[in-house]
């Protein structure tokens, strides 16, 4: 048990970016009379434990847009390198310190703020582990995915790591268990078939008849199931659609 978890500060870090591929300026849409961006905001400030939530995105032109609704929502903004998304959570460490940082990214509207409280509250009672998260095994739908790091291990990443791992922050470190100390949230009975994240227009209309049922408030992901696990055919809508992969 730790000492003094109230000496660890953790912040959240947002990665975000008006210029997705396959679903452009996702992250401004809005539902419910607030962006995307703001929902997700809005789950990491109501998350037990977390001190500071930074929005990182690009210094490209077009997330300045981007930066002034992170602003907007009362967050912190770090801006970096538009192509290495781990230069950019560097930047958010170094301007904002913090201890360990919870990784999350601002295409999660329904991210569930007890879940990111439960990673926080086994970290600041083991700040040994590394590397904590909801995805390590994969149990709960996609779209409640969050994830912890130790500093120094963000850190030795920005120096050392190379290709896709900087695209996808954490990859480096989640893959190498002998080296670095993993645990993780799991959940029963399992529902990772479900997709809750937005990458397209068929996640999209997902979302939108979830947020139907649940009006404007934070996530909860045992709600959202029972959502889904109601309605089939919201489920059919992106059943299909496949998660990018990540290349090694």
């Amino acid at each position: 048990m730790d000492a003094d978890p109230g000496a660890h500060v953790v912040n959240a870090v947002i990665q975000a970016r008006a210029s997705s591929t396959r679903l452009p300026g996702k992250v401004l849409r809005r539902m419910a009379g607030r962006s995307v961006l703001g929902w997700v905001i809005r789950a990491a400030a109501a998350s037990p434990g977390i001190d500071n939530v930074v929005v990182a995105t690009s210094t490209e032109a077009s997330d300045d847009a981007v930066a002034e609704e992170a602003a907007r929502h009362g967050a912190l903004v770090a801006r970096g390198p538009l192509d290495d998304v781990l230069a950019r959570f560097a930047v958010a460490v170094e301007s904002y310190p913090a201890d360990a940082v919870v990784r999350l990214t601002a295409d999660c509207p329904l991210l569930d703020p007890g879940l990111i409280g439960q990673l926080v509250a086994q970290w600041r009672a083991q700040p040994s582990l590394d590397y904590l998260s909801t995805v390590l095994v994969r149990t709960l739908p996609r779209g409640f995915d969050a994830e912890l790091v130790r500093t120094g291990v963000l850190v030795e990443q920005v120096e050392t790591a190379r290709g896709a791992d900087r695209e996808h922050v954490t990859s480096g470190i989640y893959t190498k268990p002998e080296r670095y100390s993993c645990a993780g949230i799991v959940v029963s009975p399992p529902a990772d078939d479900l997709r809750v994240t937005l990458d397209t227009p068929e996640d999209w209309a997902v979302i939108e008849g979830i947020v139907a049922e649940l009006g404007d408030r934070v996530g909860d992901w045992r709600e959202v199931v029972s959502i889904l696990r109601a309605r089939p055919e919201l489920v059919e809508l992106n059943a299909h659609v496949e998660q990018k992969k990540v290349d090694r």
